[in-house]
């Protein structure tokens, strides 16, 4: 595990009483934003790296209608991967969510373009060990829409949603089969890029490099376009 820059400021909790705040807030709209969750020299430093990076189309399957553009791994991916591989995170999202423990982070850089065909439907992301969600905005500019909305399962209903614009803020939200979320469409002239993915409770960060290693390895001769699977129930309307 690695030791990340991540310290008690008074965005994060350095406090008994804004630990609480934390947990009561979650517990009630099943989100919370994290503002600059990673601190502008690191945020300019990663956005330099997606600069550069190479993004392929990708399709999530067991969600009903999405696309989305997705980074190939680069140093910051690996980076980010590294980062939030910590056992400090770790601890802060346990106190907060209350979930069970956590052994490892995994995710994606993606993006999406307003008018291009990007988007994501109503999903949730039980199974594979998932315990809580979380996205960090990496745009460069502000940008329009790709809102996170949460609705009840049974009724449908929008139970909470929230954008997040600042260049390394983050949202935490809740996995739960009473749940289902997605990202709204992105609109205007600016595109969204992120960083997300689950806190989950197996594997263990070492043992998960090695399952995408051995998956990198699988699918070299693979075509470009691809179709990914997501654990979760299909979500029709």
């Amino acid at each position: 595990m690695t030791e990340t820059a991540l310290k008690p400021t008074p965005e994060r909790p350095g406090s008994a009483e804004k630990l609480e705040e934390w947990q009561v807030e979650f517990a009630r709209r099943h989100y919370l934003r994290l503002p600059a969750l990673l601190d502008a020299e690191l945020v300019d430093f990663i956005q330099t790296g997606i600069d550069r990076g190479e993004f392929r189309e990708r399709v999530h399957e067991g969600i009903a209608s999405n696309k989305e553009l997705c980074m190939t791994g680069n140093a910051a991916f690996g980076a980010l991967l590294f980062l939030m591989n910590d056992e400090k995170l770790f601890q802060i999202i346990q106190d907060i969510t209350q979930c069970g423990r956590i052994r490892c982070f995994e995710g994606r850089v993606y993006r999406v373009n307003p008018g291009q065909g990007h988007y994501d439907s109503w999903h949730n992301d039980i199974g594979d060990y998932r315990l809580v969600g979380m996205s960090i905005n990496l745009s460069r500019e502000a940008y329009s829409g790709g809102v996170l909305q949460l609705r009840d399962h049974e009724t449908r209903e929008i139970v909470g949603q929230v954008d997040n614009v600042g260049a390394g803020d983050a949202v935490i939200f809740r996995i739960s089969s009473r749940l289902q979320h997605r990202i709204t469409e992105v609109d205007g002239q600016t595109s969204k890029t992120a960083f997300a993915g689950w806190f989950r409770a197996q594997p263990n960060f070492l043992s998960m490099l090695r399952d995408q290693a051995e998956r990198g390895r699988n699918a070299s001769g693979s075509i470009r376009t691809r179709r990914y699977r997501l654990s979760g129930r299909r979500i029709e309307g």
